[in-house]
C-alpha cells in the first residue's frame, strides 16, 4: 500500500513539473491572453478558475482529510511516538517560513497577510524528487517525508479555516453544522452506501462556500466526520481508493495549470526583490530548512523521538529542503491571501523561485548523503 502510494505520489510530482511548464509557457506566449481569458470566463456564476480553485481543491483537500485520517487512526501516525519528531519537525517548519516572510514583508503592512504562503510543503513534488535517488534513499527516510507533509497538511487546512475567510455568513454556518451534524449520525449508525455521504457532502459544500469560510474546508470536514470501521468495506478507504488517481493525474495537474501560470514579460531585477517574492522565496528555501532541521535537532536533544533508522543527519537536512516545495498548497494560499493579480503574480513568482531552489538543492544534498553511505 505505501509503496503504491509512493509510486503514485512521485509519478504526480512529474505530471505537475509538465502542467507548470505548459502554464508558464502558454502564460508568455501569443495565447496567453486567451489562457487567462479562458480562466476568467464565467460557467454557474463562477469562474473557471473558481471553479477549479474552490470546486475541485475541495476534492484534494477531501483526499488530503482521508489520508490525514487514516494515517492518524492506523498508520505511520497512529501511536504518540511515531507522531512526535515529524510532528515538531512540521510545526517548526510552519513557524520558521512565517517568521522569514514576516521579517523581510514587515517594512510592506499592506502584504504580512501572505504569512502563510511559504509554510505549506507539496507531498507529490518533495516525493518525486526522493524518488529520483531510487533504492539509494531509505525507505524510513520516505516515510518521515510522507508523515510531515501530511502533518503539515493538517496545518494548512487549520490555517486556511481559520486566516483566511470573509464575510462570515451565520445563517450558511448554521446550515452547514446542521448537515455536519446528519453526516455525524450517518457515521455513527455504520452506515456503508458511500452516496449518502457524497449527497450530503455536496450540500456541505455549498453551504461553506456561501459562510465565507474557504469552500475546500468542506472536504476536510466530510472526511473525518466519515466512518473508519463498518462490517463491509471501510467508506473511507473506498472513497480514498477512488479519489487518488482522479485527484492525483487530473485535479492538481489542473489546478497547477490554472494557477503556475505567470506572465513574465516586462519583470527584471526589481521584481524579484518585491518584499512579497523575497518574503516567500525565503520562507520557502531558508526557512523550511532551518525550522524542519532545527525542530528535529531539539526533538531528539530532549529525547522527544529518535533519527528515522538508516538515516543521517546530512539526509535529514536534504529532506528539510525538499520541503521547501511548497508548490500546490503554497498557490492555493497565494490565490486567498492576494486576489490581486499583481500582489498575486508575485507571490507565485517567490513560490515558484523558492521551490525550485529547494527542490535543486535537496537533491543535491540527498545526492552526496547517499554516496557516503554506499
Amino acid at each position: 500500500m505505501f509503496d503504491e502510494f509512493l509510486k503514485s505520489e512521485a509519478a504526480s510530482g512529474i505530471l505537475l513539473l509538465a502542467m507548470t511548464a505548459l502554464a508558464l509557457l502558454l502564460a508568455n506566449s501569443p495565447l496567453g491572453a486567451a489562457y487567462f481569458g479562458a480562466l476568467h470566463a464565467y460557467v454557474g456564476g463562477l469562474s473557471i478558475l473558481h471553479w477549479i480553485n474552490d470546486g475541485l481543491m475541495a476534492l484534494f483537500f477531501l483526499l488530503v482529510g482521508l489520508e490525514i485520517k487514516r494515517e492518524l487512526t492506523g498508520g505511520e501516525l497512529s501511536t504518540w511516538p511515531r507522531r512526535a519528531l515529524p510532528g515538531l519537525a512540521a510545526l517548526g517548519g510552519m513557524i520558521a517560513p512565517a517568521a522569514f516572510y514576516l521579517a523581510i514583508t514587515r517594512n510592506a503592512p499592506d502584504v504580512l497577510h501572505g504569512w502563510a504562503i511559504p509554510t505549506a510543503t507539496d507531498i507529490a513534488f518533495s516525493l518525486g524528487v526522493l524518488a529520483l535517488l531510487g533504492s539509494r534513499a531509505p525507505t524510513s527516510l520516505k516515510i518521515f517525508l510522507t508523515a510531515l507533509a501530511i502533518i503539515d497538511d493538517l496545518f494548512a487546512v487549520l490555517i486556511i479555516a481559520l486566516f483566511y475567510g470573509s464575510g462570515l455568513s451565520l445563517m450558511f454556518l448554521g446550515l452547514a453544522a446542521a448537515v455536519t451534524l446528519a453526516l455525524a449520525l450517518l457515521s455513527r449508525r455504520r452506515v456503508a452506501a458511500l452516496w449518502p455521504y457524497l449527497l450530503l457532502g455536496a450540500l456541505l459544500w455549498f453551504f461553506v462556500l456561501k459562510s465565507g469560510i474557504h469552500a475546500t474546508i468542506a472536504g476536510v470536514i466530510l472526511a473525518f466526520v466519515m466512518p473508519s470501521q463498518t462490517r463491509s468495506a471501510t467508506p473511507s478507504a473506498r472513497l480514498e481508493h477512488g479519489l487518488h488517481k482522479w485527484v492525483a493525474f487530473g485535479i492538481v495537474p489542473l489546478f497547477a495549470f490554472a494557477n503556475a501560470g505567470v506572465a513574465l514579460v516586462g519583470m527584471g531585477l526589481d521584481t524579484l526583490a518585491q518584499p512579497i517574492t523575497l518574503g516567500v522565496a525565503a520562507g520557502l528555501f531558508l526557512g523550511k530548512q532551518a525550522g524542519v532541521l532545527g525542530a528535529v535537532w531539539l526533538g531528539v536533544r530532549l529525547g522527544l523521538g529518535r533519527l528515522p533508522p538508516n538515516t543521517s543527519w546530512l539526509s535529514l537536512y536534504g529532506v528539510s529542503l525538499l520541503c521547501g516545495i511548497g508548490f500546490t498548497i503554497s498557490l492555493f494560499i497565494s490565490a486567498l491571501a492576494f486576489p490581486g493579480a499583481g500582489a498575486q503574480d508575485a507571490a507565485k513568482l517567490g513560490v515558484l523561485l523558492g521551490s525550485l531552489v529547494s527542490g535543486l538543492g535537496g537533491w543535491l544534498v540527498l545526492s552526496m548523503a547517499a554516496r557516503r553511505t554506499a
